[in-house]
């Protein structure tokens, strides 16, 4: 597996993947399938062009796209030693094979290596133990608990943000 910023070339591959994380695991997403599946693929390949302000991440299993995600950071003078994590989907038929995992690692050293950036935040729909699990085990703490993060078809899903500190000074011990 290898794994690369994407290009507007991936629109495709990316948007079709994007779907499918958006069907298989609705309560994962702030979007939904029906939102993005309007979405042109010309849209879809001007978020992957470079300059965006957004690196959009992809695990590759040869030639098929298998994982995706996306990091970003706030844009305040404030903020901007924060970045973000978003969008994380591994295909259902890759789970269990290490994608997560190099998707997670090489998301991170993106993040790093925005100028600025000392902290990563993400996060996860509680109940997602595998997902947490594998966060925590690269350094995400949890830090609090939404309820009813999100509502996908009358049920409330909970989320768990999490954040990993990359430059830690002493607030952060």
């Amino acid at each position: 597996m290898q794994t690369r910023v994407l290009t507007p070339g991936d629109a495709a591959a990316y948007h079709s993947l994007r779907l499918e994380g958006l069907r298989e695991a609705p309560s994962a997403f702030t979007a939904s399938v029906e939102e993005e599946s309007t979405t042109p693929l010309s849209e879809i390949a001007r978020r992957l062009s470079p300059g965006s302000g957004r690196e959009y991440l992809g695990v590759f299993n040869e030639e098929a796209l298998v994982a995706i995600a996306r990091v970003d950071r706030d844009s305040s003078s404030k903020q901007r030693h924060r970045a973000h994590i978003r969008g994380v989907y591994v295909s259902t038929a890759h789970r269990g094979k290490g994608a997560a995992r190099k998707l997670m690692e090489r998301a991170l050293d993106c993040a790093a290596s925005l100028e600025g950036v000392t902290h990563v935040s993400l996060a996860v729909t509680a109940g997602n133990e595998a997902a947490q699990k594998l966060y925590e085990s690269l350094g995400f703490k949890a830090w609090g608990y939404e309820p009813a993060a999100l509502v996908v078809d009358g049920v409330r899903y909970d989320e768990i943000p999490m954040t990993k500190v990359l430059a830690p000074d002493a607030r952060d011990t």
